[in-house]
């Protein structure tokens, strides 16, 4: 789905410099495949005549093409708004576009239809990029406007229409903000039409978009259309560590990703039994420590010995539960637990193809003394066996070298008393 621009050259990819505005509108934001584009129409049907069309930071609309021109994604069109005209470009056509509008509940009939006018001409573009290269340092002296008037609101982006004859403030805010001197100083300064648009932090997020923890591209800025509120229990229910550091996206709220995979695990729950059911066993009384949901697994412990856990299975919990509950004890957990018990050397040994996963933790011996010590001692050896082959040549010099030891030092004699 890659564009020319896109594609690699010389084993190095060339990256996109289309900016957002790719001709195959893959490198877009919220990019929908027209999978139905090699197929033909029946004998005798009419192809739909309603177009999508994007504008900036994944902003779509449809529109109806009443005068049946001949649209093509890529193509900039001059489309119907409330005053005037905006410029944007067709990112779907054809039986597709029926099903996304269906999708999302929109009416072919109606007042509010809007029209596409025609085909961009060189002068609405002109004036469309002239208009989008202001939007950056309005941003800029907007947000330093807020705050000279102390309002407790963000300025999070601008988007002009078509025409240059309006622009929309997308801002955030925690709590209703009276802007009505904002827009007066806005309206003094820019010198055009002013629309105050709240949005919501995921709305701002998929807006203006970004790189998640995960490394990928924000979902809700590439394919995710619809924001379910999340809460604290999708990450108990999964077992995760309620750090809101690392639970919170770049919106500064939970990750959608927390849902994706809730159902899944809210199924497997289904077969455990509630971890605040006590088993009761002739030992004592044992309360449920940790749950493994993968495996199936349930760790026990008894009450004043929280240091031995004792693993069992949800359906070994379950038969326990309903032997009490039939005022029968079982005699102790170690029965259960011994049929899990496995012989895990063997599985987890040598891993990665080392003996130990912890050899690193132990510092490093310094081997240049044991290097230097082998070194010494191989000169001894040498100096060994050369003296024993010169004894072996030399019996005579041997026994002279005998001879000359201890020999008695010659007394001084000047000494001796007149």
């Amino acid at each position: 789905m890659a564009c020319a621009s896109c594609s690699t050259k010389d084993g190095s990819p060339k990256g996109c410099k289309n900016n957002g505005t790719c001709g195959t509108d893959s490198c877009n934001k919220l990019t929908v495949f027209d999978w139905l584009s090699n197929m033909s129409l029946p004998n005798g049907e009419k192809p739909f005549n309603w177009v999508e069309v994007r504008f900036k930071n994944g902003r779509k609309n449809y529109y109806k093409n009443p005068e049946n021109l001949s649209l093509s994604i890529g193509d900039v069109v001059a489309t119907q708004a409330q005053s005037g005209h905006d410029i944007g470009m067709v990112t779907l056509t054809g039986e597709l576009v029926r099903v996304q509008m269906k999708r999302k509940n929109i009416s072919e009939e109606g007042d509010d239809i809007l029209k596409i006018y025609r085909k961009a001409s060189q002068k609405d573009i002109d004036i469309w990029q002239k208009a989008r290269d202001k939007e950056e340092p309005m941003k800029v002296k907007a947000r330093q406007f807020a705050i000279d008037l102390r309002l407790q609101m963000k300025i999070s982006d601008i988007e002009f229409q078509g025409d240059a004859s309006k622009a929309t403030f997308y801002y955030t805010a925690e709590e209703r903000v009276d802007f009505r001197e904002l827009i007066k100083v806005f309206a003094r300064e820019f010198r055009t039409r002013i629309e105050m648009k709240q949005v919501g932090f995921r709305q701002e997020a998929a807006r203006l978009g970004g790189i998640g923890s995960c490394g990928r591209e924000l979902c809700c800025s590439t394919w995710l259309t619809d924001f379910r509120s999340v809460s604290t229990s999708a990450a108990r229910y999964q077992q995760l560590s309620l750090n809101p550091q690392k639970l919170a996206g770049q919106c500064g709220k939970l990750k959608c990703c927390l849902n994706y995979e809730l159902d899944t695990y809210l199924d497997a729950l289904k077969s455990f039994p509630k971890t605040d059911i006590k088993l009761k066993t002739e030992k004592g009384i044992a309360v449920c420590q940790k749950t493994d949901i993968f495996k199936g697994h349930m760790w026990y412990a008894y009450e004043g010995e929280w240091m031995n856990w004792h693993k069992i299975t949800t359906t070994q919990a379950n038969e326990i539960i309903e032997a009490n509950q039939k005022n029968v004890k079982i005699t102790s957990l170690e029965e259960f637990a011994l049929d899990l018990v496995e012989d895990t050397k063997t599985e987890f040994e040598n891993v990665v193809g080392q003996d130990s996963l912890t050899r690193f933790d132990s510092p490093k011996r310094n081997n240049k003394r044991k290097n230097n010590r082998r070194k010494r001692n191989q000169g001894n050896k040498n100096n060994a066996s050369n003296r024993n082959a010169n004894q072996k040549n030399n019996p005579n010099q041997n026994n002279r070298k005998k001879n000359n030891k201890r020999k008695p030092k010659p007394q001084n004699n000047n000494n001796v008393a007149k």
